[in-house]
């Protein structure tokens, strides 16, 4: 099929792409871990601002490189841009692997699991598997068609969260929680178990960076993309930290201490005992534009390196409407069968540190490239400069630590998918030069 360019992708949709990724399953469910070790309620809240602070950070910096270098594909290029190929090859290994497909994959079979809540007696399996293919087939279509799918289930989904946050605050809430700084705050705000927290909540805020990955099909990338990273994550910090308030303000904590389905909890403290249909149709609604993003944005990465790798040139390739047809079927093939070896959390577990490392390696090029190309044209400057790139390495860097400290075992086999990258591009370079020398000859 010819290939042809994608249409523009409007700020709009930037946002609504943003929006989709951040708001996934993490917010419904992260809060029960976090009661267990902190019970004031302005600590927990404090918690989530300063996590949507730290993504803030995150997207200030992105938005300056990538403004800079305007290609779709993420940390790809923009680590290839700060570091070198190999780098940016390795990030792309990662990416295009079970960096995208993992998340995909959780995020269907969540969307099966709620369903259950609507259609009871319906196996989660066949029900994730079949949202995800439903969402591929509007990407293999391309075109505009897929934007307007996408911003206009974005909406839906802030519609109905919304509406929770609007209905729990009215119902009214007697529980013994204040969202007032108290004198025991402090030594909860400085404990061990905020911290720990905040790595949880970090994960949770993750995608704040995803207007980056399609940036090259933006008209304009030095007005859209920090506008949609800025209002995309500035908007997500307040839907977080007013829907974590209304968890609280709702239901007792010790009803919320250790579970994972906060959301269904709360639903039934603010609407009864059909608030678990009701909350469980909300995020199966939430969970479809989440899908939408992640296959939308994680082709981006195998396009980009079919385009720089010839052993990877069918990826590049576009159908007449834009849609890069084999980067989409790869990873909804691997999400696939993660969903079916339902091998997609293990998968998480050991993927998460090397994402981590190359978001902090793509901050710390901000500032290498502010030391050593000072030269270089800067259509949009980091907010900040140099506090909120600090802010964001700092943080980043202590998750890294918690990682190695908690999961040793699935931070080592991260690490040693980050090196399979690296030996990856060193045997894809030599069997081009290779090539290239016998052509020569």
């Amino acid at each position: 099929m010819p290939s042809g360019p994608p249409p523009a992708v409007s700020t709009l949709a930037a946002t609504a792409l943003v929006v989709a990724d951040m708001v996934g399953i993490g917010v419904f469910t992260s809060l029960g871990f976090q009661v267990s070790d902190i019970q004031s309620g302005f600590a927990l809240l404090l918690l989530w601002f300063i996590g949507g602070i730290v993504a803030l950070c995150g997207a200030f910096s992105y938005a300056e490189l990538a403004a800079m270098f305007p290609r779709s594909s993420g940390e790809y290029n923009l680590l290839t841009r700060a570091y070198g190929p190999a780098i940016g090859f390795m990030a792309g290994w990662l990416s295009a692997t079970v960096g995208f497909s993992a998340p995909v994959a959780l995020a269907a079979m969540a969307f099966g699991q709620y369903a259950e809540a609507i259609l009871p007696g319906v196996p989660p399996l066949p029900l994730g598997l079949a949202v995800l293919w439903a969402v591929t087939a509007i990407r293999l279509r391309g075109g505009r068609r897929g934007e307007a799918i996408q911003v206009g289930f974005t909406l839906l989904k802030l519609a109905l969260i919304a509406a929770f946050i609007v209905a729990g605050f009215a119902t009214g809430g007697d529980q013994p929680i204040s969202f007032t700084p108290r004198a025991f705050d402090p030594g909860q705000i400085f404990s061990a178990g905020f911290a720990v927290s905040l790595v949880f909540v970090m994960y949770a805020y993750s995608g704040w960076n995803a207007a980056t990955y399609i940036v090259g099909d933006l008209a304009d990338p030095p007005y859209s993309l920090p506008r949609a990273l800025f209002v995309g994550t500035g908007l997500v910090v307040v839907l977080y930290v007013a829907l974590n308030a209304v968890f609280l303000y709702t239901t007792p904590l010790a009803e919320l201490a250790g579970q994972v389905d906060v959301a269904l909890i709360a639903g039934r403290h603010v609407f009864g005992e059909t608030g678990g249909r009701l909350v469980g149709a909300l995020i199966c609604a939430g969970l479809i534009p989440s899908l939408g993003a992640l296959m939308w944005i994680g082709p981006s990465v195998t396009v980009a390196m079919g385009e720089d790798v010839p052993l990877l040139r069918l990826f590049a390739r576009r159908s007449r409407t834009g849609a890069p047809v084999a980067a989409i079927l790869l990873q909804a093939g691997i999400a696939s069968l993660l969903l079916l070896t339902r091998s997609f959390e293990a998968v998480l577990d050991f993927i998460q540190f090397g994402l981590t490392v190359c978001a902090f390696l793509t901050v710390l090029g901000l500032i290498k490239l502010r030391i050593t190309r000072p030269d270089l044209p800067r259509p949009c400057r980091a907010w900040g400069y140099p506090v909120t790139p600090l802010i964001f390495l700092a943080v980043t860097l202590f998750m890294l630590v918690h990682l190695v400290a908690v999961r040793p075992l699935q931070s080592l086999a991260g690490l040693l998918m980050m090196l399979a990258g690296l030996l990856l591009y060193g045997v894809t370079t030599a069997r081009a030069r290779n090539a290239a020398d016998r052509s020569q000859r």
